[in-house]
């Protein structure tokens, strides 16, 4: 129901608000200077740039594609005007610095569940539409003084933690409204899947198809796309904008301090939701059990452990890791295993920077630390992952986790140890050449197309 009536209100409410536009944007001589001419007198005086995505949510990887972007638009446009329509905008402003707008302005309900149905069909007409409404006016306004909606980099071109009228629809209604509003629309380094409804890839579609500019993370992301039925062929294929992070995010560690070798284990609460639309709960603990096995394995011989998360959900994952190191191996060393607080994308990086390697399941765990030039082995759980560590070269230091085999993983490590100093002449390259593309890509947005 709640479905029907999102539909209901936005079918309303967009054709209507299009047509307020279209009225506003003629030159009208009753009114004098038109809304149009106002628009571009106020674009010539301030540049304002707009980014969209899962913002503020406690997701580190989104939060620092947002950070990568963030500081190379500063280099193009210093005095530009930025902000972020993101689903916390609250968090965001704090961590980012920036105005910001909600995804969705309203609560889903303008009724309690104790009302008559009266009483909410009552509540629905005379307050849910009007809010509604308003809140649409108010997002096509803020766009019309917007010179570009970007859409930079993660992965929420999908419905696997959310229904197609979660994301899916968001994204496609903002870029309806965007293209409403003449503003020009940018997917810079866009990640995508998995798409399990028919209606979601259909809304995903058509936002794409809207675009001014679509650019993938990797070619994994363009061949699904393509496979679920998008025309891709003037898109491009630039690595995720994380490789673009200022310089100075990198901290510097001295490892001479450490009296043991310290490996990072990255745990992911629940991988399943993106392999297939029905986990069940064995996947998980499979999962867990095969990482507890190579935990053990690695006090043993003394190492440090260091757990590692890149979503603050991901706690729930390091305390049942933490429990079933010690119910089931009889190991629990506090000496020997850390794990602490993560609130931001600098202390996931202070603690990248930490370790000697890096064993880790979250994308951007994996990402980060390759940034700091630490020899990884990647537990993949979406194409991403895979790609990423075959563009890296590394693709021999990857697992898919349907089929987690530790003691498999166990001969990765020992083999990622030996090679560790052949190893990080060539992440170092990689991670320089993919930094080089990303200079390209935007050089190519913000000089080139904005100037079209």
């Amino acid at each position: 129901m709640m479905d029907l009536w999102n539909i209901g209100v936005m079918g309303l409410g967009i054709p209507l608000c299009a047509m307020l536009l279209a009225l506003g944007l003629s030159k009208a001589s009753r009114y004098g200077e038109g809304m149009e001419k106002n628009l571009k007198e106020y674009k010539k005086k301030s540049k304002k740039v707009t980014f969209y995505g899962l913002f503020g949510q406690g997701n580190l990887g989104n939060e620092c594609t947002l950070q990568a972007i963030i500081y190379n638009t500063r280099k193009y446009f210093p005095d530009a005007e930025l902000s972020c329509i993101c689903y916390r905008p609250r968090k965001a402003k704090v961590i980012h610095n920036m105005s910001t707008f909600p995804i969705r302005g309203l609560p889903d309900k303008v009724w309690s569940d104790q009302d008559s149905p009266a009483l909410r069909l009552l509540r629905r007409a005379f307050i849910g539409i009007p809010m509604r409404l308003v809140y649409l006016v108010r997002s096509l306004k803020m766009l019309m003084r917007t010179d570009v909606l970007v859409v930079p980099g993660t992965g929420f071109l999908s419905d696997a933690y959310t229904s197609s009228f979660g994301w899916p629809y968001d994204i496609f209604i903002w870029s309806l409204m965007a293209k409403l509003c003449r503003c020009r629309l940018f997917y810079v380094s866009v990640g995508a899947g998995p798409l399990y409804h028919s209606l979601s890839k259909w809304f995903i579609k058509l936002a794409l198809s809207l675009a001014d500019f679509r650019s993938y993370r990797d070619n994994s992301t363009i061949e699904y796309l393509r496979d679920v039925g998008l025309a891709t062929n003037n898109d491009r294929v630039y690595p995720d904008l994380a490789f673009s992070l200022a310089d100075a995010a990198a901290p510097q560690v001295d490892s001479c301090k450490r009296h043991r070798p310290v490996v990072g284990i990255g745990l992911m609460s629940d991988p399943g939701r993106l392999i297939v639309e029905n986990p069940t709960s064995g996947m998980y603990l499979n999962y867990l059990h095969k990482l507890v096995i190579v935990g053990k394995w690695l006090l043993a011989r003394g190492y440090e452990i260091r757990l590692l998360i890149g979503d603050v959900q991901d706690k729930t994952a390091t305390q049942e890791f933490k429990r079933l190191m010690k119910e089931h191996t009889g190991i629990c060393n506090e000496g020997q295993s850390v794990d602490e607080p993560v609130f931001s994308v600098e202390d996931l990086l202070l603690q990248l920077a930490a370790t000697d390697a890096v064993v880790a399941t979250r994308f951007h765990n994996i990402l980060l630390a390759l940034l700091l030039n630490k020899p990884v082995i990647s537990i993949c759980f979406h194409h991403k992952c895979a790609s990423l560590m075959s563009n890296m070269g590394l693709s021999e230091y990857c697992q898919d986790i349907n089929n987690l085999d530790s003691d498999r993983l166990i001969e990765q490590f020992c083999d990622l140890e030996r090679n560790a100093e052949k190893l990080r002449p060539l992440i170092r390259q990689k991670r320089e050449e993919f930094r080089k593309a990303l200079d390209e890509q935007y050089n190519f947005i913000f000089n080139d197309m904005w100037r079209e």
